[in-house]
C-alpha cells in the first residue's frame, strides 16, 4: 500500500487503520468485484456488523495483509 498512513473509513475518524474489511455487495457485484474499508480498532465493530446486517459477504484482515 501507499507510504502514507491509512486511516479508518468511518465517518469523521481521523485514527490510523490496523484492519482492512474486505466486502461485496452480491446482489450487483460478482466473486471477483470487493470494496475494502479500513478500520481502527475502535471501529472495527461497527463497521461489520454494517454488513453483516445485509448479509454482505466479507473477511476483515490486517492492513498489512492487504494487496
Amino acid at each position: 500500500m501507499s507510504g502514507q498512513p491509512l486511516r479508518c473509513s468511518a465517518k469523521g475518524c481521523p485514527a490510523d487503520a490496523v484492519w482492512g474489511i474486505r466486502w461485496r455487495n452480491p446482489k450487483i457485484h460478482d466473486e471477483s468485484r470487493r470494496k475494502t474499508w479500513l478500520a481502527c480498532d475502535e471501529h472495527r465493530v461497527t463497521l461489520t456488523e454494517f454488513l453483516a446486517l445485509r448479509t454482505f459477504p466479507m473477511d476483515v484482515v490486517p492492513v498489512a495483509d492487504l494487496d
